[in-house]
């Protein structure tokens, strides 16, 4: 079955720049069942399941969403600054 070699791989890719620090055994503990439970659908393409799974940030697991930034965390995203240009 390929279902969770694809799954491993996607999670150990997806994790955001607040996981840095964690390993790939970590991020994949922490989200396996939220990534089957919410974004199955989009396995194996990486993006997709992590945009999926920022969208599903408030449904994620305590420690999942450890492993992303809270939404609207954009860090270094200047375009507010930019806008009354």
């Amino acid at each position: 079955m390929k279902l969770p070699s694809l799954l491993l791989l996607a999670l150990c890719v997806t994790a955001a720049s607040a996981a840095a620090a964690a390993t790939r055994d970590e991020q994949t503990k922490a989200c396996k069942h939220d990534a089957i439970k919410f974004c199955a659908t989009h396995i194996p393409n990486k993006a997709k399941i992590e945009a999926c799974m920022k969208e599903h940030y408030d449904k994620l697991s305590p420690k999942c969403q450890a492993m992303f930034d809270p939404p609207g965390n954009d860090k270094g995203n200047d375009s507010d600054s930019q806008s009354s240009s």
